[in-house]
C-alpha cells in the first residue's frame, strides 16, 4: 500500500534549516529508506519564500499571492511516497524521519487508489 509522508518542519534556524536536524541526518535517513526499497517518489521543496498560492473564487476570478504567508504555522519541507505493507510500517518510517524531531511532524496519509487507474 502506498503512503504519503508529508514533512512539516519544526523550529527553523536563521538559515531556514530545522533546529536539531543536520544535513547528515537527512542524508542518512534518505539512504536508509531508499536502500530499503520502499520509496516511490521523494522531493525536498524549495525555500518558503518561493511559494505562491492560487485561489479561485466561485465567480472564476483567480487570485495569486506570493509567500511566505504569515498565518502558516507549519513549513512544508518535502515528502516521500512509500510503498509498504501497512500503516504500522509507514508510521515506523515516519518516526525515523528527521522531520519528526525538533517540533516538526510527519503526516502519514494513504494514497487513494482508484479502480482502473
Amino acid at each position: 500500500m502506498k503512503y504519503l509522508l508529508l514533512i512539516n518542519a519544526g523550529e527553523l534556524d536563521l538559515t531556514g534549516g530545522a533546529v536539531g536536524c543536520e544535513p547528515e541526518d537527512w542524508m542518512r535517513f534518505d539512504k536508509e529508506i531508499t536502500d530499503a526499497g520502499v520509496v516511490v517518489a521523494s522531493e525536498s521543496l524549495a525555500d518558503l519564500v518561493t511559494q505562491t498560492r492560487v485561489q479561485v473564487a466561485n465567480d472564476g476570478k483567480r487570485t495569486v499571492t506570493d509567500g511566505p504567508f504569515a498565518e502558516t504555522r507549519e513549513v512544508l519541507g518535502g515528502f516521500y511516497v512509500i510503498d509498504v505493507p501497512d500503516l504500522d510500517v509507514a508510521l515506523d518510517w515516519a518516526a525515523k524521519c528527521p522531520g519528526s524531531r525538533a517540533g516538526g511532524s510527519v503526516v502519514v496519509r494513504p494514497v487513494a487508489e482508484f479502480p482502473g487507474a
